[in-house]
């Protein structure tokens, strides 16, 4: 009898990982489910629409697609349907996991359904550890794992002022264990709610007293139709609330629009806005919808709504009065149902006292105030803040971490440019760090510091 021989595969075969596409035009949505099917051993590939995951899927079919609840450009259960005769072998879920029941159940159902729960549950940004309950728990790698804020860089940190003021002409540096700064006065909390109001959101990282206290502000006013007006530092997260404000809202289905008043000039700021009719001035070759009325049943962020014109701000005011525009060049109004958020880093009720902006319009955006705080008034946040950027990093490339000598630099900074220019100052550490695992002190470099 012959022996059988049986092939043995090479050690050095690579197997093909599992590809995912996460399509939602929710970013923050995409971003932690992309980070914990990259922390299950899963490539992850993002699509903002239907149009672009379909794309996707052409160009390399994945094992699996998840799809949020709303399609920006695309009815969904149409989408459904088509994707699942186009790409029968692809497992599809959506975002509440009704297509669970209604496609063919891939092999790794049960890890998609997971990363789901967990993506949604994630209330703050520790490391991902594989749940027993999975076929294929991995354990989480040493230099994944949150680096320790050692005593070293503790005492190398330079004490400083708690707060940035607007004027000052060099940057205060981070205490290295900062009293509680208070970003604004705190609310009451609700009966029966301490618990619910003690947790971050999984947008805002950060356990100090004040970056719970902007979550606790979002939750509190998120499910009403309330202006809400954020005011805070350059760099300090205004968008991430804006789009925290409206994921956890009853608009959260409709569409989040944005728009910055100091990126467009002036001369076009008003078409932008409310749109206008054909002809309505030079070039202005055919009609166009505005972004407040694209923005109907959702969300309206104007973000840095002080470089508004006041000749603009009239008109704004109308429209948040009534509820109705006009487009430019025409003569007909138009009733468009949207929330209001508006943000600013300048102090905004001064301009007001001093009339370079509207009293009015103020009063009616800032219905409820929020402020984000600048990264000094949050110092205790760094390793978070740090850990979280290097997980992000970590989707294209191996993840890095920092040693004790790089976050004693990091924390002896003033950071005029706050969390923004964290991330920033890593990735460049990352990439001068080259194929090493360690960013040190050497890597981390500031540029040239605006005052």
């Amino acid at each position: 009898m012959q022996p059988v021989s049986v092939p043995v595969l090479s050690s050095s075969v690579r197997i093909r990982p599992r590809t995912a596409v996460v399509a939602s035009a929710d970013r923050n949505f995409r971003q932690r489910l992309a980070e914990i099917l990259t922390g299950l051993r899963w490539q992850v590939r993002e699509a903002e629409g239907g149009a672009q995951a379909w794309a996707e899927a052409e160009a390399a079919p994945p094992e699996a697609i998840i799809v949020d609840s709303w399609l920006p450009d695309l009815e969904l259960a149409e989408f459904l349907k088509d994707f699942r005769g186009n790409f029968p072998q692809v497992d599809l879920v959506t975002a509440n996991g009704a297509a669970a029941e209604q496609s063919p159940r891939g092999p790794y159902r049960q890890e998609l359904l997971y990363a789901l729960r967990r993506s949604q549950d994630s209330g703050d940004t520790v490391a991902w550890k594989a749940a027993p309950a999975l076929d294929r728990p991995e354990p989480v790698p040493e230099r994944m794992l949150p680096a320790p804020w050692p005593i070293a860089a503790r005492a190398a940190a330079a004490p400083a002022a708690s707060s940035v003021g607007s004027g000052a002409s060099a940057p205060p540096r981070a205490q290295t264990a900062p009293p509680a700064v208070a970003c604004m006065p705190a609310l009451p909390p609700a009966s029966g709610g301490e618990r619910e109001f003690s947790e971050g959101l999984p947008e805002l990282v950060g356990k100090a007293p004040c970056m719970l206290e902007v979550s606790r502000r979002i939750r509190l006013v998120a499910p009403r139709s309330t202006p809400v007006l954020i005011e805070g530092p350059t760099g300090s997260g205004k968008e991430l609330v804006a789009e925290a404000l409206h994921r956890l809202s009853a608009r959260s289905r409709k569409p989040f629009v944005a728009i910055n008043c100091a990126a467009i000039p002036e001369a076009l700021l008003e078409a932008e806005l409310f749109g206008h009719t054909r002809g309505a001035f030079t070039g202005a070759v055919q009609g166009r919808v505005g972004r407040i009325e694209s923005a109907d049943g959702g969300t309206l962020f104007l973000d840095e709504i002080g470089e508004m014109p006041l000749a603009l701000q009239s008109k704004l005011l109308r429209f948040v009065e009534s509820g109705e525009l006009q487009r430019v060049g025409d003569n007909e109004t138009v009733k468009v149902d949207v929330r209001i958020v508006a943000a600013t880093h300048r102090p905004l009720a001064q301009h007001a006292q001093a009339g370079s902006f509207r009293a009015d319009l103020y009063y009616r955006l800032a219905v409820f105030l929020i402020r984000t705080p600048s990264l000094v008034e949050h110092a205790e946040d760094l390793p978070l803040l740090v850990e979280h950027f290097l997980q992000r990093m970590g989707r294209e490339a191996p993840v890095k971490r920092v040693d004790p000598t790089a976050l004693a630099k990091l924390a002896a900074h003033g950071w005029p440019g706050n969390v923004r220019e964290l991330e920033h100052v890593l990735e460049r550490g990352a990439i001068l760090a080259g194929e090493e695992a360690v960013i040190t002190a050497r890597e981390i470099d500031f540029g040239l510091t605006v005052n």
